[in-house]
């Protein structure tokens, strides 16, 4: 139980601090668009990005795969700057495939992981209970992510009960916000 409480902390932490903004913000762009009432689906959204991280995690740190740390660096905004761009190109349609956005929640994923890959991999390499390392760190992650999309999804309901369009202005601002964040971290990181 101590090693699930330690790794649990680390998946917790990764997203839940002050180093982990663009993290954050994925999580809120990703989740703006739902209503409280959508919350089952947003929590398999938010499990399919967790399901892609976890994918890299484990396949980094058992050396199958090492991409160089700045792209992916910078394709960790990329993917941001492109959901805060479909928020806002196709706001009117905004739930209409949900089988495209779980595909790219977990694309995405793959490429999130990428960028914690080696820190774990650093970690887990030392452990020999590496799949209850990689499951519980997992597990915080999802944990924190979970509180994250609550909080998103407890505004849009308050806003919504204030002004019936509040919902779609919250959606055009946070994701015009995670926008310019997105294309500004982009930019400092572009590996050229």
């Amino acid at each position: 139980m101590k090693d699930f409480i330690f790794y649990f902390k680390i998946g917790w932490f990764h997203i839940m601090s002050t180093a982990a903004t663009d993290h954050l913000f994925f999580i809120a762009v990703l989740a703006i668009i739902y209503s409280f009432a959508d919350w089952r689906k947003v929590l398999v959204l938010i499990t399919a990005f967790t399901i892609g991280h976890a994918i890299t995690l484990f396949l980094s740190v058992l050396e199958l795969i090492n991409l160089n740390i700045d792209w992916v660096e910078f394709l960790i905004p990329c993917t941001i700057l492109v959901t805060a761009m479909m928020n806002l190109l196709f706001q009117k349609q905004q739930v209409a495939s949900h089988a495209i956005q779980y595909g790219m929640a977990l694309g995405f994923g793959l490429i999130h992981g990428l960028g914690y890959a080696n820190y774990i991999r650093m970690i887990l390499s030392a452990d020999q209970q590496l799949l209850w390392g990689l499951f519980s760190f997992n597990i915080g992650l999802e944990a924190g992510q979970i509180v994250v999309v609550c909080l998103v999804l407890l505004t849009v309901w308050v806003s919504s009960m204030i002004h019936a369009k509040a919902h779609m202005r919250w959606v055009s601002f946070v994701s015009a916000f995670v926008l310019f964040f997105a294309l500004k971290l982009a930019l400092e990181r572009f590996p050229f």
